[in-house]
């Protein structure tokens, strides 16, 4: 099968190795999103919804460049700061899922790369 390879542009990607999404065949699956500007800098610092929000952007772009479609996703993960804060993430979440209903975790991490990042994102996809 071939292997396609999605580029979000992230300063990350090649230090670390990894690219935003990969597709296989007709699974896609999207990294550790985060909050990232277009200029690189993070999106809306101190708010959690919108920087949920931009995550949320960023891994559209990356699923339609693969050439599948949110209604494609299977299953979402929300890694947030402080868990605390759960619902302001659920709403920007709703916002993109609520007439799709894949699977989804929320979790608390201890942190992230920058520490101004309030949330990653992640997603699976079966088109």
């Amino acid at each position: 099968m071939t292997r396609i390879n999605i580029s979000s542009g992230s300063e990350f990607e090649k230090p670390i190795g990894f690219s935003r999404a990969v597709r296989i065949g007709n699974i896609i699956s999207v990294s550790g999103t985060a909050p990232i500007a277009e200029d690189g800098t993070t999106a809306h610092r101190n708010d959690l919804y919108n920087q949920t929000k931009r995550c949320l952007e960023i891994m559209k772009k990356a699923i339609t460049d693969a050439g599948g479609k949110l209604e494609d996703v299977i299953r979402t993960r929300i890694l947030l700061k402080d868990i605390s804060d759960w619902e302001n993430a659920a709403k920007a979440h709703g916002e993109y899922f609520s007439g799709i209903l894949p699977a989804c975790t929320f979790v608390e991490v201890s942190g992230f790369i920058k520490e101004d990042w309030l949330v990653e994102t992640e997603a699976d996809c079966v088109i």
